[in-house]
C-alpha cells in the first residue's frame, strides 16, 4: 500500500474513533458506577493494529485522544484518555505478538488495562490508594467490553481481508 493511501486510512479511522468517542459521550450507560464506557474507539485502534502494526495504531489512538480532548474534553479528559489509551494499546500490541490470543482476547487484555491505566491516574489525582478497591468493577467492565469489541473487530478484519483478496495482515 502506498503511503499516501496507508495516511488517507489512518485518517479515516481517527475520524470514526473520534465519532464513536462522540457516540459513547452521548450515550450514558444506565449502571451505578461511574466511568464505565462501551469502549467504542478500541474497536478503531485493533484494526489498524492488525492491518498495520503498533506505530500506525498508536498514532491513530494519539490523534484521536488529543482531538477528542480538544473537541469534547478538557485537560483531565486528555489525561486519563492519555493514561488508558497507552497503556492499554502497549498491552494489547505484546498480547497480540504471544500469538495464543485472538483479537477477541487481545480486546480483553485492551479494554481491561484501559481501565488499569485510568485507575491509577485517578488513584494519583486524588492521592488515595483506596481507589484499588473499585478495580474488580473496573475489571469485569473492561472484560464484557473488551469481548464485544472484539467479537466485532474480527467480524471488521474478516470483511476487511475478503475485501482485500489477500487474507493477510501486517505481523508487526
Amino acid at each position: 500500500m502506498q503511503t499516501r493511501q496507508k495516511f488517507s486510512r489512518m485518517a479515516l479511522f481517527v475520524s470514526l474513533a473520534m465519532i464513536f468517542s462522540y457516540i459513547e459521550f452521548l450515550i450514558p450507560i444506565p449502571l451505578p458506577f461511574p466511568g464505565i464506557k462501551l469502549g467504542l474507539a478500541n474497536l478503531v485502534i485493533i484494526i489498524p493494529l492488525y492491518l498495520w502494526g503498533f506505530t500506525a495504531a498508536m498514532g491513530v489512538s494519539l490523534l484521536r485522544i488529543v482531538l477528542v480532548a480538544i473537541t469534547f474534553g478538557n485537560m483531565a479528559t486528555l489525561l486519563y484518555s492519555l493514561a488508558g489509551g497507552v497503556l492499554s494499546l502497549s498491552v494489547m500490541a505484546l498480547v497480540r505478538k504471544i500469538r495464543f490470543f485472538s483479537p477477541v482476547g487481545v480486546s480483553v487484555a485492551g479494554g481491561v488495562f484501559h481501565n488499569l491505566g485510568q485507575l491509577l491516574v485517578a488513584m494519583l489525582v486524588v492521592e488515595s490508594i483506596k481507589l484499588i478497591y473499585y478495580f474488580p468493577v473496573l475489571l469485569a467492565a473492561g472484560g464484557i467490553t473488551g469481548f464485544f469489541i472484539g467479537v466485532l473487530a474480527v467480524q471488521v478484519l474478516e470483511r476487511l481481508r475478503t475485501e482485500s483478496g489477500n487474507g493477510k495482515t501486517n505481523s508487526n
